[in-house]
């Protein structure tokens, strides 16, 4: 007698697989012994200053909110937290998408943590412009680090601010530092416009490039180089070592182009490879005697102040157009001139001078 073929079936349920531990066990144990009610201010701000993570993580919530009711709560842990900040070296690492910035911070980061520093890392995820949401995936790139007890990762959404700077990032930095981290890292999207935003909140500006991809002109092109205090040219490894040795001289000589620094400090260009973490000790020590440079000949305190003065402006400017586009006349006016714009009665300038004319 045959034996009966055994049904398969295409909807077997098939076992799944298993996801990695990417939780920082330390948050994670910290997540059990909060309060279900949300924490005050008082709660928030002595979590700070006692380098609870989650109530760090909590306190950046409050401050990207748009909400009203978080505004005031924002302003009060800031304020409370700016005696305690300050004593952080701000790094941004920016480069084109592809470049391999995850991989580096995160061979970077666990590089500093063995050192015994405290990390945190920024990062800005690029939102849709059509839905407005945003992956925020770098905890689950940088899964190893995102383990380390003094380690801390926190992705924002870009949202609609130009460059693809979060628009709460330099109030996050004041709050990390609160926090005890002695390294701050701010990844940019790499979009080509957020390399001035960064600039302006950190104190070392490091460009992360790759060889044979028509990125030397292209960072030539742009000017980023005149701002950049050393180039790595990442993934240097296998058949593409050869090319980053050139494009490491190519870049060289155009750092030659440039006239000197304000710092005193000479740009260098590095090579590396973060996936298997060649030459990332080194990129620190170009990094330490930097800051060795400019404390010395007093740059890095003029750098400072000249940041303050800058986000003094920029915050300047955020609260009058958030306050703008609040005011009751503004919106009753910009849905009439919406309305007339699409039916061509009016121009942009005409409207907007009308509701300009509205805030005076």
């Amino acid at each position: 007698m045959a034996k009966k073929k055994k049904n398969i079936s295409a909807l077997n349920e098939k076992e799944g697989v298993l996801q990695p531990e990417t939780l920082n066990m330390v948050v994670a144990k910290q997540l059990k012994s909060l309060k279900k009610k949300s924490p005050s201010v008082d709660e928030l701000v002595s979590g700070i200053l006692n380098q609870n993570q989650t109530a760090l993580s909590q306190a950046i919530t409050i401050i990207e909110s748009r909400a009203q009711k978080h505004q005031q709560q924002a302003k009060e842990i800031i304020e409370r937290c700016l005696p305690r900040s300050n004593k952080s070296i701000r790094i941004g690492i920016t480069g084109v998408p592809g470049a391999g910035k995850s991989t580096f911070i995160e061979s970077f980061g666990k590089l500093l943590v063995s050192e015994k520093k405290k990390v945190a890392v920024l990062t800005v995820d690029p939102s849709s412009s059509i839905s407005r949401g945003s992956i925020l995936g770098d905890k689950t790139r940088m899964e190893d680090l995102v383990k380390e007890e003094n380690a801390f990762i926190r992705p924002s959404a870009s949202g609609d601010t130009l460059g693809g700077v979060a628009r709460k990032t330099r109030e996050t930095i004041i709050l990390c530092e609160a926090a005890g981290f002695d390294v701050i890292l701010i990844e940019t999207v790499g979009v080509g416009q957020s390399e001035t935003a960064v600039h302006s909140m950190t104190d070392f500006f490091l460009l992360l490039k790759l060889a044979g991809a028509g990125d030397e002109l292209q960072g030539i092109k742009r000017g980023i180089m005149e701002m950049a205090d050393s180039i790595i040219i990442n993934k240097a490894d296998g058949e593409n070592l050869k090319a980053a040795k050139m494009a490491k001289n190519e870049f060289n000589r155009a750092l030659h182009l440039y006239p000197a620094k304000e710092s005193g400090w000479a740009p260098k260009t590095l090579l590396c490879s973060a996936l298997k973490n060649e030459g990332i000790s080194e990129i620190w020590e170009v990094i330490s005697t930097y800051f060795e440079t400019v404390k010395s000949n007093g740059y890095f305190q003029n750098k400072r102040k000249e940041q303050n003065k800058f986000w003094l402006l920029q915050t300047v400017e955020s609260r009058l157009k958030i306050e703008f586009y609040a005011n009751p006349s503004v919106k009753k006016e910009l849905e009439k001139q919406l309305k007339a714009l699409d039916e061509n009665r009016t121009t942009p300038f005409e409207a907007a001078e009308k509701l300009l004319n509205l805030s005076k």
